[in-house]
């Protein structure tokens, strides 16, 4: 089990670090409180800022796009989308290369989406590449990989209790030639942003004689769709994280072509999946950089400031606290590591365990990390003069966003039993 990157990916590894360090990270809080000022005076904060273009045709220029596209050895069909869209060497990487450096990125919110590489936008061009027909990855795939159009995944539902996708009560049923749509969809990350095209909307089939797994059908919904309505942006912690945002949307009796449909009715199910193990690694591997980040913040607040006559590391057991911090980010870092590994060598259900274990330790590492920076920065951790309070929201949101800690957790339980059933 060898975790060392390829020469090419700790090259790039490098050159992302110091792209970020460069370009993104001595204007982040501008942009952060730009955002901010326009929101309290009543002005647009859902349109993006221009730098942020400026930075992505920077990234774009160095060969720093697209990191995440996979390995063309195990999808074929990728290397002509790498060798147009894709990061420098005309080919993507493995998910043990590319973890690092999704690492890096995660110790920024900007720089993501400076890389192309944000949730949910490379679950979905995932999707269109692995699932999709020529013509949908022409129409949206193309332009995604571009960065000319944004995407949204609409899953969770208001009405039921989405831990198990089975309950959905929207539907996507196929009628002729079109596919009716009806439903209410909220957490839909990404319906904020002025550029969201294209929605991947999954909806139960119609279909009463399918098993509960084949029941459900992933379909392509322009945002512009006649039915189609944002109805409301929602908080996380009372953060709205423009100018992306997780929104509230309604479909109401919306057509589109039987042609947008992915794969198949009832094929839903086995989409998500697939969907789902790279973007687990890619997810977490942020988190343990979102730690890093914070542990790094703690460490130079506590020698920086003194209390009762001493630096704050040396008070109220904070040396102890890091220590434990840093062992925590080790232990997960290497599992997320073996995920990776075992994704690359076994394909998803080798790792299917590993994949929920990471789902439930990385966010609950991070947001432990982040917790002890906000105590050793006392009130100012708290407030928006650090990013600490949105890094602490962004750990215990994503305890959610793939399926509650729960979930994953009676997953590992269901395979650990197994073996001595």
């Amino acid at each position: 089990m060898d975790f060392a990157p390829s020469p090419r990916a700790a090259d790039l590894t490098a050159r992302v670090r110091a792209f970020i360090a460069e370009h993104v990270t001595p204007i982040e809080a501008d942009y952060h409180r730009t955002i901010r000022e326009t929101r309290e005076s009543g002005g647009d904060a859902w349109q993006q800022l221009p730098v942020l273009a400026e930075l992505q045709a920077k990234a774009r220029e160095q060969g720093l796009w697209n990191l995440w596209l996979p390995h063309s050895s195990h999808e074929p069909k990728v290397l002509e989308y790498a060798e147009t869209y894709g990061p420098d060497g005309g080919d993507g990487l493995t998910n043990a290369d590319y973890a690092p450096i999704a690492e890096e990125t995660g110790r920024s919110f900007l720089a993501p989406y400076v890389f192309n590489c944000n949730a949910p936008d490379t679950g979905n061009m995932e999707v269109l590449l692995r699932y999709g027909t020529p013509e949908q990855r022409a129409q949206w795939l193309e332009p995604l990989l571009d960065g000319r159009i944004r995407s949204a995944f609409t899953m969770t539902e208001p009405g039921t209790a989405s831990s198990d996708a089975t309950n959905m009560e929207a539907t996507a049923v196929v009628d002729g030639d079109s596919v009716h749509i009806n439903g209410r969809k909220w957490w839909s990350t990404g319906v904020g942003h002025p550029d969201c095209k294209i929605f991947i909307f999954m909806g139960h089939s119609g279909d009463p004689d399918a098993d509960r797994h084949h029941q459900h059908t992933m379909v392509l919904v322009p945002a512009d769709a006649e039915g189609v309505k944002v109805e409301r942006m929602l908080t996380t912690m009372g953060m709205y994280d423009e100018p992306f945002g997780h929104g509230e949307v309604s479909f109401a009796d919306v057509r589109v072509p039987r042609e947008n449909v992915l794969v198949g009715p009832g094929e839903a199910f086995g989409i998500a999946q697939g969907r789902l193990g790279p973007g687990r690694v890619h997810h977490c591997m942020r988190l343990i950089g979102l730690a890093e980040e914070a542990l790094e913040r703690a460490c130079r607040r506590g020698l920086e400031r003194t209390a009762f006559g001493k630096p704050l590391v040396n008070l109220g057991g904070n040396r102890e606290r890091i220590a434990e911090a840093r062992i925590a980010i080790e232990q997960v870092r290497l599992l997320v590591h073996k995920t990776a590994w075992l994704l690359d060598t076994g394909g998803p259900l080798a790792a299917l365990s590993e994949v929920s274990q990471i789902k439930v330790a990385a966010p609950a590492m991070a947001q432990q990390v982040v917790d002890l920076a906000i105590q050793l920065h006392g009130g100012g951790g708290l407030s928006d003069d650090f990013p600490l309070a949105a890094m602490w929201t962004t750990a215990r949101a994503l305890r959610l966003a793939d399926g509650p800690d729960e979930v994953h957790r009676g997953v590992v339980a269901r395979l650990e039993l197994g073996r001595y059933r």
